[in-house]
């Protein structure tokens, strides 16, 4: 333990990260900072499966995942965190034997649940970031409310067709409720069954929210906070537009209406 707080590397540690160590924004304090934190993976599919990998690659010290469905052979196209020798398997059993293969030093939990406004706020205040990678705006809602009640950076993905969209909500600068006030109905927008995904997608949005995640944990760069990365990939073209602040916002503006959690029907979109 140096006078940082943070662990000495291993021997291995020092080969295993070794090209992470030789650049002078990341350095040997840099790996130490990424193994000493934790982050919380909302859903073990498409946006998830990329997030998490290159997480425990980098040797994030600690990785939350929470989902409670089962591997199915659909999910394969995109699903990288899973094989075809685990359809049937639940996800996050999967997902934690995948990580753990990759990189037996990091330490996965699972959470085999359904989020709600019953446990998020005590699963989401055990980690220091959070990214949602879940395809439904019950949880995009849910998982928004509680990091910004608990003050904790958000990286939020979106993927459909050949669409994507980026972000990261840091408490004090917006939130999803600025733009997006409340959740369509149910029906009005295409769900992931009916529309489909091209199965790179979520491979391309995945490593941008880990970069933004790994960013947060370093406390280098410019982050995607207070901007939107909206992806076209058919046209591979790449458009931001600005997030501010909405003091009219029901959850983050001067007189919020949402002071606790809420939980929406759950319905698939983007």
């Amino acid at each position: 333990m140096n006078e940082n707080g943070l662990k000495s590397l291993t021997p291995l540690q020092v080969k295993r990260y070794s090209r992470h160590i030789i650049m002078p924004n990341v350095g040997s304090i840099g790996q130490r900072k990424l193994i000493n934190s934790r982050v919380l993976v909302v859903g073990a599919g498409g946006l998830g499966s990329p997030v998490s990998l290159y997480l425990s690659l980098a040797g994030v010290g600690t990785i939350g995942i929470i989902d409670f469905d089962v591997v199915d052979v659909s999910n394969l196209q995109r699903q990288i965190l899973h094989s075809d020798s685990d359809v049937g398997k639940r996800k996050v059993e999967s997902a934690k034997e995948t990580l753990e293969n990759h990189n037996p030093e990091v330490d996965v939990i699972t959470h085999e649940l359904p989020l709600n406004s019953e446990n998020a706020m005590e699963i989401i205040s055990q980690y220091d970031i959070v990214i949602n990678g879940a395809d439904n705006f019950a949880t995009r809602y849910l998982v928004n409310d509680a990091c910004f009640l608990l003050k904790k950076p958000l990286v939020d993905g979106a993927i459909l067709v050949f669409d994507g969209q980026a972000t990261t909500y840091i408490p004090g600068h917006g939130c999803y409720r600025c733009m997006f006030p409340d959740p369509p109905p149910p029906g009005e927008v295409p769900n992931c069954a009916e529309a489909g995904v091209i199965g790179a997608l979520p491979g391309l949005v995945g490593s941008i929210q880990a970069l933004e995640a790994i960013k947060l944990s370093l406390g280098i760069g410019e982050t995607l906070t207070s901007r939107m990365l909206l992806i076209d990939a058919l046209s591979m073209e790449f458009r931001e537009i600005k997030i501010r602040r909405n003091p009219d916002c029901k959850l983050c503006g001067d007189n919020p209406e949402v002071t606790e959690l809420i939980d929406y029907e759950i319905f698939c979109g983007i």
